[in-house]
């Protein structure tokens, strides 16, 4: 595993506005029962087993958890939500001209809102969906492309940040993983490298609010069900209630900003590696609740890739093989990683089924499932 990073120096304030997050909805929600792992354990002699054997459960069935104490100061984490703040508040034009190349499967800068449909269009209306965001991909040379003063600005500052949570944070939780799976320590981490080319990326993402009527006619959501692409997703507290993960038994949950807290969950590829036994959620995003409604929902978030070249193709794990796994899909087993997700984001082939669920074929006749 890599040596952990250092927490970042205090950065002055520079040009950007301090960022103060809202306060909580005082609505009591249905809240998901999540466990909190404390990763300042990690180092603690037997920490690492003891918080495997807390994370078994949460994998495998939920495929969600929070973690707490991971080594990121809060005012190094609100500067990240003040920088996004400002390039969203950029207009519209100078946003354009950093627009990632989606129609090829690439992401690597700004999503305009609108580009995915949430609904088929009824009595005229088109129902698209409320959000933009900003790809930051990791600053190595084969990934490198432009993007605004604002971020230019800030460069060291991200970039230090990106290299704390992927040097350091997500390198212990795929130790863990791998823990769970009765692998070596480092089985998991050695295809998960900051200087991989992967799709490995901080996001900030904005869903713009929409009025009460507007919300009635898009029966609430924000983003449709659905399951994250690639190894795991981490996603800053913000304290706009909006989250919610599909449970077991087809209802959903609402997943509560924990104080001081990263909620993470697990993505398609680790779902794939282990045949499916690391749960990758269904998840959406939904309208606040009454007193959060009409505000914008900024977020922060970390997407976990693996190296392009790596196949899906079940690990060689003792539980997996003790359990009787195996792929479920064999075309799965010659799929690189990159043309995985590369295919998830170019990929359009929406078909409307039963229950309002939609399937989109990916690659090799494999399909990725959402929920409306």
């Amino acid at each position: 595993m890599a040596a952990a990073v250092q927490s970042m120096p205090s950065v002055p304030n520079g040009k950007l506005e301090k960022y103060t997050q809202v306060e909580e909805s005082k609505y009591e929600l249905d809240w998901a029962d999540l466990v909190t792992l404390d990763l300042s354990e990690f180092d603690q002699p037997g920490g690492k087993q003891q918080l495997a054997n807390q994370l078994k459960d949460a994998v495998h069935n939920v495929g969600f958890f929070y973690i707490i104490n991971f080594g990121l100061p809060q005012d190094e984490i609100d500067r990240q939500f003040a920088i996004g703040k400002q390039v969203f508040k950029l207009p519209v034009e100078e946003k354009l001209k950093y627009r990632a190349d989606l129609e090829n499967g690439n992401y690597n800068g700004y999503r305009p809102k609108g580009m995915q449909e949430l609904f088929p269009e009824r009595n005229g209306t088109a129902f698209r969906d409320n959000f933009e965001m900003y790809n930051i991909f990791k600053y190595i040379p084969e990934l490198e492309r432009t993007h605004p003063e604002i971020i230019n600005e800030h460069r060291e500052e991200i970039e230090r940040f990106q290299r704390k949570i992927a040097q350091d944070i997500v390198q212990k939780l795929l130790v863990l993983i791998a823990l769970v799976l009765e692998l070596p320590e480092d089985h998991l981490a050695n295809g998960h490298q900051y200087n991989d080319v992967s799709d490995c990326h901080l996001r900030y993402m904005i869903y713009r609010a929409r009025s009460t009527e507007e919300n009635e006619r898009y029966q609430n959501i924000y983003s449709q069900g659905h399951s994250d692409f690639g190894s795991l997703t981490l996603l800053f507290r913000q304290p706009i209630a909006a989250l919610q993960i599909r449970s077991n038994d087809g209802s959903w949950k609402w997943v509560k900003p924990y104080p001081e807290s990263i909620t993470v969950n697990i993505a398609d590829v680790l779902q794939f590696w282990s045949a499916g036994y690391l749960k990758s959620s269904v998840h959406r995003v939904v309208a606040p609740p009454p007193d959060q409604a009409h505000i914008d929902r900024l977020g922060l978030l970390y997407f976990l890739r693996p190296a392009h070249d790596l196949k899906l193709k079940t690990l060689d794990s003792p539980l997996l093989k003790r359990l009787g796994l195996k792929a479920e899909n064999d075309a799965a087993s010659g799929i690189a990683a990159g043309d995985w997700v590369k295919a998830r984001v170019k990929g359009n082939l929406d078909k409307v089924t039963e229950e309002g669920k939609k399937e989109k074929v990916v690659l090799n006749g494999i399909s990725a499932l959402y929920y409306a």
